[in-house]
């Protein structure tokens, strides 16, 4: 390891402690010291690592020096692995050697005869990071940014389990991502919005990304080109055409003051302009350790044709140049943005590693988790899926911030169906175009956002590992909610099964305070929902329960409790101790 990652990674702990939010709301038990411990609130807990091997060593890192008697557990779903007495404030855990595994890290106290919970971070075990995609971006490459703005954004992303990291418009022209100076890159150069790009801040990042186990993928379109195209030997027979007769290349119109150039598309399916790009693209990965392209496209274009004046089938064309991309890098990811959905089904078919979807009009929190139902079958239920749907999108436009519950909300509905959020980068997403940074994260949802991935990682073997959705029959008992089932209804909460092995899962969703069950929330007026305290619900079940247990992100940050019930034929009744977004009941 050199001097600059060995700075790197001391960096992520600083700048990780340094900029966390301490809880000041009395939901975290004050101990004092009356457990022998110096542990007074919450203690903030960070990983070296974003994602690790089966068999790793963890290095854990605590905000303030851990004595008394402290202790860390580490558990995996609602089972305790190990618990050891904790001193210190860095400490190493080397992981079971299973693959594709969540844990919880927690490190608790007993106070008066209570435990009282500290502070949680949650592991991912995986030696593959497309089998759990949490992928987050990056948009801004010039040469202003320093080696501390890189420390500060992956830092965050690393907190948040972030493993893959899309590079939006990192690159020169769509046609020759990597612009050369004769037989070497060039230091630098324009991206298409007349920015500013870096060779160096491009290396820098993936070198950086690399050292914490994040993944980097570059983005480009399968079929972009810019106005010069001929003159670097891209020929015109190769192009896509709005009609038969040649005379008009199919292209994406930019407007002439922002853009260097419009767009013009390529034909997906001719494989003249397959090994023209995938040239240019092992050029790309001769200078620059790209784990991948993340592949875009521009949706439906309506009728276009070949040269010839064939009609093109452009899904069948995305298939065709995914599969031959596969087989010219074999050793490398892809994925191709389904762009609302257009042509699915053929990416599905390529071989991509994972499903992404950028969502725009399947608008309802009911029509979004479709959406995933609809991939996971597409990908012979083999594939998770990562949705790009932009929050606030409305209120993108001019500065401001985010509306938490809309954030919230959204992410408890995707992670509960199995998805991944593509939201994080150097700034929170809210636009397709990735550099728009005018809204911003308030405390409380950059606070419940690490919750949130905390919570997405540490139970990812329920949330994204196979099992089938079902309609358990719910019923709150003591009035202070009512519940349905999925779809969503406003004034309620939302209840969805899930069967994973042996344990019947159960998510519950509060939408009880919920304005709209439109996701985007466009005017940035969705509401909080009430914290649910001791919630006696019945739930109904075909078998006998043996074990029950309870997790939240809003609750103990997100540490499993078993919880007493009472079973009766068919019934099983059970008290919620506490959620305010999204809760989860697991019957084993």
């Amino acid at each position: 390891m050199n001097q600059l990652t060995h700075t790197y990674i001391l960096f992520v702990f600083l700048l990780l402690f340094s900029g966390c939010e301490k809880n000041d709301d009395g939901n975290n038990p004050d101990p004092g010291n009356s457990n022998g411990s110096d542990i007074n609130g919450s203690v903030e807990l960070v990983t070296d690592k974003a994602r690790y091997n089966p068999g790793d060593d963890v290095v854990i890192n605590a905000d303030r020096s851990l004595s008394g008697e402290v202790m860390v557990r580490y558990r995996h779903l609602g089972q305790t692995l190990s618990e050891e007495t904790l001193g210190g404030e860095s400490w190493t855990w080397t992981l079971p050697n299973q693959d594709f595994k969540g844990y919880l890290v927690d490190v608790y106290g007993v106070v008066e005869g209570e435990e009282v919970i500290y502070g949680s971070v949650a592991i991912d075990a995986s030696s593959d990071w497309t089998v759990f995609p949490r992928y987050g971006f990056l948009s801004e490459f010039s040469s202003e940014v320093t080696t501390d703005d890189i420390e500060k954004t992956l830092s965050f992303l690393n907190r948040c389990h972030i493993n893959g990291i899309q590079y939006y418009d990192w690159l020169n022209k769509h046609h020759w991502p990597l612009k050369m100076n004769g037989e070497q890159p060039a230091s630098t150069w324009l991206d298409i919005a007349r920015r500013e790009v870096a060779f160096n801040t491009v290396d820098a990042y993936i070198r950086s990304a690399k050292s914490l186990n994040m993944a980097s993928m570059e983005y480009n379109l399968l079929f972009g080109a810019w106005d010069d195209f001929e003159s670097d030997g891209v020929s015109t027979r190769w192009m896509l055409f709005s009609d038969k007769n040649h005379q008009f290349i199919n292209k994406h119109d930019l407007d002439d003051n922002w853009g260097m150039s419009d767009i013009f598309l390529a034909n997906p399916h001719n494989t003249n302009w397959q090994s023209y790009i995938f040239d240019k693209t092992s050029e790309v990965y001769e200078f620059l350790d790209f784990d991948g392209w993340h592949v875009d496209q521009l949706g439906n274009r309506g009728n276009v044709y070949d040269y010839d004046g064939n009609q093109v089938h452009l899904p069948s064309g995305y298939e065709s140049f995914m599969t031959n991309l596969k087989d010219r890098f074999p050793d490398k990811k892809m994925a191709l943005n389904a762009v609302d959905q257009y042509g699915q089904q053929e990416i599905m078919n390529s071989g991509v590693d994972f499903a992404y979807s950028e969502i725009w009009s399947y608008n309802s929190f009911e029509a979004l988790s479709q959406v995933i139902l609809d991939n996971h079958s597409m990908g012979g239920e083999t594939r998770n899926t990562v949705l790009a749907a932009y929050m606030n999108y409305d209120m993108s436009n001019s500065t401001g911030y985010f509306n938490t519950p809309a954030v919230l909300l959204t992410d408890a509905v995707i992670f509960a169906f199995g998805g991944a959020h593509l939201e994080l980068g150097e700034h929170m997403l809210a636009n397709e175009y990735f550099p728009n940074n005018n809204l911003l994260m308030r405390a409380d949802l950059k606070e419940g956002i690490v919750k949130f991935y905390d919570f997405l990682v540490a139970y990812q073997n329920l949330l994204r590992d196979g099992g089938e959705f079902n309609n358990p029959m719910v019923t709150s008992l003591d009035g202070q909610r009512s519940i349905n089932s999925w779809p969503p209804q406003t004034g309620s909460i939302a209840a969805i099964g899930k069967k994973v092995n042996q344990k019947q899962v159960l998510h519950l969703i509060n939408f009880g305070n919920a304005n709209s069950l439109l996701w985007r929330d466009n005017s940035g007026t969705q509401q909080y929902p009430d914290e649910v305290k001791d919630f006696k619900i019945q739930i109904q079940t075909d078998h006998e329960v043996n074990n029950v247990w309870f997790a939240s992100p809003d609750f103990d940050v997100g540490v499993a409790h078993s919880l007493g019930f009472e079973q009766s034929g068919n019934t099983v009744t059970i008290t919620i101790p506490s959620m305010q977004y999204w809760g989860m009941v697991v019957m084993e």
